[in-house]
């Protein structure tokens, strides 16, 4: 398969690489600024916010698949408008398109949230999250949309604010509610759906749901660090407006993959 990772310098997008050249596949990875570090990998630079860029690189490497997965947090034009430009372009290009996407486009409530439930942003990126969706489901129909949660694992930022907040460098919610999912797992899904035709919002997270601040817990129980340093608050002590308790149903996904998705104990056991 020739598969083209957009945001094959990120966390995400770099094991996606990994796993793909370990299994045999021609993979073109495309950066912005940090160069792509995995080995078998070409490195193609690319600003997704140029449409003209985005559809000429397309249409020189003609993939057969396209996983894309750039963001960037406090950017409209990188994490919506850049989805839009890749999915035109890879309609045009006849590829296969999983789309990454995320739970920061739910405003959060006790219940879980089912693949199909409506975004209901509350932030910016959250806003910029589901106007990426909505571009792509209607460029695309036949797009998945991978809709996941904290992404953990070795380098990952998620592990490391749980080390800054342990430190007292950095703080943890007691009320803010995700199901993290391994980079290793999420990476080896979205490969295994790649050849699929399911297409609309799929969720792809782990199948526990923890606070951020226990989450800190089990960083410090895996890393032998003292739980009594973790700094921690509550969203709204900090008169903070964010989602909170977001827990994504993954139980369709479990049952569609091959790929077992950890719950985040067994993944920091």
């Amino acid at each position: 398969m020739n598969l083209l990772v957009v945001g094959a310098s990120g966390f995400l997008g770099a094991e996606v690489c990994r796993q793909a050249v370990a299994a045999g596949h021609r993979v073109v990875g495309t950066y912005h600024s940090a160069a792509v570090a995995a080995p078998g990998v070409a490195a193609r630079r690319l600003d997704v916010t140029d449409r003209a860029a985005v559809r000429a690189l397309l249409t020189e490497v003609r993939p057969d698949a396209v996983v894309a997965t750039p963001y960037r947090y406090d950017d409209w034009a990188v994490t919506a408008d850049g989805a839009a430009h890749i999915a035109c372009a890879a309609a045009e290009a006849g590829a296969r398109l999983v789309h990454l996407s995320s739970d920061a486009l739910h405003a959060g409530r006790p219940t879980p949230y089912a693949d199909e439930d409506v975004p209901t942003p509350v932030h910016p990126y959250g806003a910029a999250k589901a106007a990426a969706e909505t571009a792509v489901r209607a460029v695309d129909p036949g797009a998945v949309l991978v809709r996941t949660s904290l992404i953990v694992g070795e380098g990952s930022k998620q592990i490391q604010l749980c080390r800054d907040a342990l430190a007292g460098r950095a703080v943890l919610f007691t009320d803010e509610a995700r199901c993290p999912v391994h980079v290793v797992d999420l990476a080896a899904a979205v490969l295994e759906l790649v050849p699929t035709d399911l297409a609309g919002p799929l969720n792809v997270a782990g199948p526990e749901a923890v606070s951020r601040a226990d989450l800190g817990l089990l960083v410090a129980r895996r890393e032998g660090l003292d739980p009594a340093g973790l700094k921690t608050a509550t969203i709204a002590g900090a008169g903070l407006h964010r989602p909170a308790q977001v827990r994504l149903d993954s139980s369709r996904a479990a049952s569609l993959l091959r790929t077992r998705l950890r719950g985040i104990t067994e993944v920091l056991a």
